[in-house]
């Protein structure tokens, strides 16, 4: 108690892919943010509805550390880049995380 604690944050993103562009996608993701400071995770779940809708969930030490990702120019380039492959903007659903549990890295198959 007494200790204050400063609550991790992020974006949910539901992103509608060009068919055939899941490949590509992954690998324009890989190690985007990984390499930012506070970063601590980032999910990316296939719907089973369609395949081509993808949402994409990253998470930030702070809402500041976020901020510092989200604004980059590095950011912005790499967007543009992704952009291009989506059928439509993707939807942003930025917020502060709430409850977390974690037991098993997942691994793409």
């Amino acid at each position: 108690m007494g200790e204050r604690r400063f609550a991790m944050y992020g974006t949910v993103a539901k992103m509608k892919l060009k068919p055939g562009a899941e490949e590509k996608m992954m690998h324009a993701m890989e190690g985007s943010a990984n390499a930012q400071e506070g970063h601590v995770a980032t999910y990316v779940f296939k719907s089973d509805a369609d395949p081509n809708v993808h949402f994409v969930t990253t998470i930030f030490e702070s809402k500041s550390a976020y901020k510092k990702f989200s604004d980059s120019p590095e950011q912005d380039k790499r967007f543009h880049q992704m952009r291009e492959l989506l059928a439509a903007d993707p939807e942003w659903h930025d917020g502060e995380v709430i409850h977390h549990e974690t037991k098993v890295e997942a691994h793409r198959h």
